[in-house]
């Protein structure tokens, strides 16, 4: 869109604040945004939206003929540019981050302990893709003091696409694992497509916080404005925090002040050392750091602590991937309790690597000692003494989980595995 478009576009916008993209859920006063899908047009849902009360329809098919039609030449491009001009029309300071894992965990994190001193916007659950980025820039209130933009990327380009759409001014990678490997390949690619947000905010002369403990990603930093900290005495960190836990939720001493959390396994220790960098950055007093994160409950099936029928249960099953399998394992060991119990299920888009790397998880589950279940196509073609079953339906059918007493048992796959189902149904 031209900037002339773009401004009288958005003085629509500031007097009819909500875009939808589905004209079933349209309202009155909306402005729909017809977007494509692989199967679908949002075109030819424009002249609907209309009759049910919408304000505008913002369509690209130039053949559709109504004073109330906004026509741009891509739809698409359109929203990100407009969510980008919203984000400079409000102009508060951004924090972009991105990340194999804990990217959600640690946004919500960071936008917990800042709201304790600032009016904070942040991405809703986790639209973090090529759409979800400007809707969530263009959900900022006039009197936000500081955004948390959320990015992920599974195709190569897409974080250096979701960077320029944000602009952010602070950049977070959370980590480098081994995700979407069936488009990055290796763990060089997933490197060179999570650098690309340090990379714009070094660009502008923005801050780069990051964990001193992680080489990977103090290399992918290099000579920027850095801000972080270390669990391991590291000089050059600002924050020095030490991990102080005895039990499964995580306690953090921060200078003098303890912090018991209600998150579990050490592979969040990082996540709360960004929330925390950001917080001292951003000049609050440990106290509020502490009100914060003591008052965090993870949800939405990263991490929850769930006590039930005796047994402490992890449920981490929103995403996995390799890395995530891998430190989740190893955490269920370091858990107090005799017992250890992993329900695992497949991980998805690793392509060629699938196999390798299930029955790599496999192989460790098993050298760790824990009394393991694999569901899934992909774990049941591994090699192992493993009971194995091809669904999560299978799984319950057999009535499994009902004879785990007593245990610590960890439950982790991809989404589309839905091992939630495990704990609906006993």
């Amino acid at each position: 869109m031209t900037e002339k478009e773009l401004k009288e576009l958005h003085e629509i916008y500031l007097s009819h604040p909500k875009i939808t993209r589905n004209s079933k859920e349209v309202q009155e006063g909306d402005i729909f945004w017809a977007l494509k899908g692989e199967k679908f047009d949002g075109n030819n849902f424009a002249k609907e939206a209309l009759d049910k009360g919408a304000h505008i329809a913002v369509v690209d098919n130039p053949k559709l003929k109504n004073k109330k039609f906004f026509h741009v030449d891509d739809s698409l491009k359109a929203l990100q540019d407009f969510g980008h001009f919203h984000r400079h029309y409000v102009g508060m300071p951004t924090i972009g981050i991105t990340g194999s894992n804990g990217k959600t965990t640690t946004k919500e994190l960071v936008n917990a302990v800042l709201s304790q001193k600032y009016n904070t916007a942040a991405t809703f659950k986790n639209l973090n893709n090529h759409i979800g980025v400007p809707l969530t820039l263009l959900d900022i209130p006039e009197d936000t003091d500081v955004a948390i933009v959320e990015m992920g990327s599974n195709h190569f380009g897409e974080i250096a696409t979701l960077a320029k759409i944000a602009d952010p001014d602070f950049a977070i990678i959370t980590s480098v694992g081994k995700a979407h490997l069936e488009q990055f390949k290796d763990i060089a690619g997933v490197v060179n497509e999570k650098k690309a947000l340090f990379d714009h905010v070094k660009d502008k002369g923005g801050i780069l916080f990051i964990n001193y403990d992680d080489k990977t990603i103090q290399n992918a930093a290099g000579q920027g404005n850095i801000y972080g900290f270390s669990y391991q005495n590291k000089p050059a960190a600002q924050v020095q925090l030490k991990d102080i836990s005895t039990d499964a939720a995580l306690k953090i001493m921060l200078n003098e002040t303890p912090i018991k959390t209600q998150l579990t396994g050490k592979y969040n220790l990082s996540n709360i050392g960004y929330a925390i960098a950001a917080g001292k950055y951003f000049g609050l007093s440990d106290e509020e750091i502490k009100r914060a994160l003591e008052h965090f409950v993870p949800k939405d099936m990263r991490s929850e602590i769930i006590e039930k029928d005796n047994n402490l249960i992890i449920l981490d099953a929103y995403n996995a991937n390799p890395t995530s399998m891998k430190v989740a394992l190893e955490n269920l060991t370091q858990m107090n309790g005799p017992k250890k119990v992993a329900v695992l299920g497949d991980m998805f888009e690793l392509g060629n690597a699938a196999h390798t790397e299930h029955q790599a998880v496999a192989d460790l589950a098993k050298k760790l000692g824990i009394e393991t279940y694999l569901i899934g196509e992909n774990f049941s073609q591994t090699q192992t003494d493993f009971p194995t079953y091809k669904t999560t339906e299978d799984f319950i059918k057999q009535g499994v989980f009902d004879r785990i007493k007593e245990a610590n048992v960890l439950i982790k796959g991809s989404r589309g595995m839905a091992l939630e189902k495990i704990l609906q149904n006993t």
